[in-house]
């Protein structure tokens, strides 16, 4: 059975993708969770502390459901295939993903507005980046590191928009998943290149 906190955590990761962070109320989300408001306060003390949280428990799960599928490969993958898994196990139409990437995208545009949130974010997104970096670093060990973080950056902001546009109705899964890997391979013949 989860704790207390990460119940809250979780009842929060659902309210803010289906009402978005100014939607987020805390008599609303102590519902949710089945649990009284002064617990919420007293696990997380403020609503930014509520958010900071709920950014780093999203971040956890998406490594968990990301690890926990590679974890039961068979074979190890190639540095290539788990490159591609990592990315491509963000578009997986499945209510945990569904629910992860909506409330991230929540929470990015709500730190348009919010200092705090903004670098929390920041912080978030730079570490994604970093492992994304290393992974490609892994298939193309003699790119440079900035070349590396650069193609990094670009791979996971446009998985942050086909994700939305996927989440949004605007593209299909299936194609949102072809173009990430149409990317991948862009990325990775520019890293060849001398």
């Amino acid at each position: 059975m989860a704790s207390r906190s990460t119940q809250i955590l979780e009842a929060a990761a659902r309210v803010i993708a289906r009402r978005g962070v100014r939607g987020l109320r805390v008599e609303e989300l102590a519902e949710e969770a089945g649990v009284s408001t002064g617990l919420i306060y007293y696990h997380f003390k403020d609503r930014t502390g509520i958010l900071r949280h709920t950014l780093e428990f999203i971040n956890d799960r998406a490594e968990r459901y990301t690890t926990a599928a590679l974890d039961g490969e068979t074979e190890p993958l190639s540095p290539r295939e788990e490159l591609d898994q990592v990315l491509l196990l963000e578009l997986q139409d499945t209510p945990e993903v569904r629910e992860n990437s909506t409330a991230w995208g929540e929470l990015r545009a709500s730190a348009v507005f919010d200092p705090v949130l903004r670098e929390d974010l920041a912080r978030a997104t730079l570490v994604w980046v970093q492992e994304v970096a290393a992974l490609l670093g892994q298939v193309q060990p003699l790119a440079p590191a900035a070349t590396l973080a650069a193609a990094a950056e670009r791979l996971t902001a446009l998985l942050e928009g086909l994700s939305m546009r996927w989440l949004s109705g605007g593209l299909a899964v299936g194609h949102a998943r072809t173009l990430m890997s149409e990317a991948v391979e862009v990325e990775l013949t520019r890293l060849r290149q001398p």
